[in-house]
């Protein structure tokens, strides 16, 4: 919910996958009255179930993993919370991103006001704070080797008690003097606080949000780039007709339809028989990618909502839960990798037979003045090697649980993994989707042919970025440059 000067937060589900983008991109955020007052009577329900019952709490009056049969004397209990976040913070650089950071916060912000984790209206005003004087935990990538994201949520939420590092400009700082800048104490955590703040899987459902905008962007960009490369080799258009969905798949009827439309006033070259096969499937590709996003996104809205907690406040009793195990999560990360990497092979194939003056009609590996010219050779070679790179991550990250604290966890999703290896894919399809489009750009030039109108304005922002290489010069700059540029916004309509 929209408020002046900010999101006003009057449920846990108003703070949903869009909401949780603007939070991390920055906006600021306050939370309505009313929920922090139901959060404070539910608060107060659980204490009053806590102190007037003698049954061992996990993590509360119990210590955590292979020591939950250790009951907790009560200076021990009071103590716990604050401990629990203090010993697991043992991972290192490189970290995430502060956006990342902050999507990570506001993801368990929603969990800290859902009725069955039961904290204090305190600690969650005190996170929606955080967020809005922008304090960012150090919170490492790798090295997540538990059921949970207790190794992430401790560095995530350990500089909320003075603990841990902050990244401000990039440089790492004491948590603690990161609060004194801002002029509050330190927060202090009551019963079940602590262990709050480092269940569940909100590093994943992250992960599942962010990765999964970029995927989605970055197929509207290989869209983009499948219609240039027609539109540049004049291939025939039959293949991109929508009735060739048979009327059972919208989603592949729907790419097709795209491609035609962008390729619409374009040259088509009659004496092109049959295009190659990468130049065919694309559409498919595209489609069986969109699906697989679109799963992720459902993935992800399930992991909001999800119970997460453990021990969980429910019906008034304590449970012991399984929220945290982020395995749907990380097995749809894994298949968004997968079809990231299959449409990133299409597209250097593309690129390659765009280099092919057999099937072009133009001059060999659209160097102007062969010979004397490498043409995009090289610029091929860069997409491959990228590729090659990404081939390495279509291993799924989620198989292969470990035995650890001597077997009390005995299974992890490896979510987070998975969320990286999209990461790092992605990362490589910009780069091959810039070279794909630079390749197309300049074989459109060499023709001598307007692109088709709906394409006329890339080809003007590809030859701006990329402007056509008549003689060889570096072009590592200029293809990161337009790589980025494609990252950072969507293709016209």
């Amino acid at each position: 919910m929209r408020a002046g000067g900010g999101l006003r937060i009057g449920t846990p589900e108003d703070l949903d996958p869009d909401t949780i983008v603007r939070i991390a991109s920055g906006e600021i955020t306050s939370l309505d009255p009313g929920l922090l007052r139901a959060v404070a009577a539910n608060r107060q329900a659980m204490l009053a179930a806590l102190t007037g019952s003698d049954s061992a709490v996990y993590g509360v009056s119990t210590g955590v993993g292979r020591f939950a049969n250790h009951r907790l004397d009560a200076q021990a209990q009071a103590e716990q919370q604050y401990h629990l976040l203090a010993g697991r913070a043992v991972g290192g650089p490189p970290w995430l991103s502060a956006v990342e950071v902050r999507a990570v916060m506001a993801i368990k912000l929603r969990a800290l006001l859902a009725p069955e984790t039961a904290v204090s209206a305190q600690l969650c005003r005190y996170l929606a704070e955080r967020l809005n004087d922008r304090l960012s935990p150090a919170v490492p990538r790798s090295g997540i080797g538990c059921a949970g994201e207790i190794i992430p949520l401790c560095h995530a939420f350990q500089p909320l008690v003075g603990l841990g590092e902050v990244l401000e400009d990039g440089t790492e700082l004491p948590a603690a003097q990161a609060l004194r800048r801002r002029g509050v104490a330190p927060y202090r955590p009551g019963p079940k606080e602590g262990i709050a703040l480092i269940a569940g899987s909100p590093v994943a459902t992250m992960h599942a949000i962010l990765r999964g905008g970029e995927a989605r962007r970055v197929a509207d960009w290989q869209l983009h780039a499948l219609a240039s490369t027609v539109d540049a080799t004049g291939a025939p258009r039959g293949s991109y007709t929508s009735q060739l969905a048979g009327g059972v798949d919208d989603v592949l009827a729907g790419v097709l339809q795209d491609v035609r439309r962008l390729c619409e006033g374009g040259v088509v070259r009659t004496e092109v028989v049959q295009a190659p096969v990468s130049v065919r499937v694309g559409p498919q590709a595209l489609a069986h990618l969109r699906r697989v996003v679109d799963d992720l996104a459902g993935a992800a809205r399930r992991g909001l909502g999800v119970v997460s907690d453990s021990p969980a406040w429910v019906g008034g009793e304590f449970v012991s839960t399984a929220g945290f195990h982020a395995a749907e999560l990380g097995l749809r990360l894994d298949a968004v990798t997968a079809a990231v990497v299959h449409v990133a092979e299409i597209s250097v194939q593309r690129m390659h037979r765009l280099l092919d003056e057999r099937y072009t009609g133009l001059p060999p590996q659209l160097a102007v003045a062969p010979g004397r010219q490498v043409g995009l050779a090289a610029v091929h070679k860069r997409a491959v090697g990228e590729l090659h790179a990404m081939r390495r991550l279509t291993t799924p990250a989620t198989l292969g649980s470990i035995d650890t604290s001597a077997g009390q966890e005995d299974v992890q999703s490896f979510a987070c993994a998975a969320g990286e290896q999209l990461r790092t894919v992605l990362d490589g399809l910009f780069v091959i989707t810039a070279c794909e489009l630079i390749a197309a750009g300049q074989a459109c030039s060499l023709r001598s042919v307007d692109p088709a109108p709906a394409l006329r304005w890339l080809r003007e922002d590809v030859a701006a970025a990329v402007p056509l290489i008549t003689v060889d010069r570096p072009l590592g700059t200029e293809i990161g440059r337009l790589a980025t540029a494609l990252r950072q916004s969507d293709p016209r309509t």
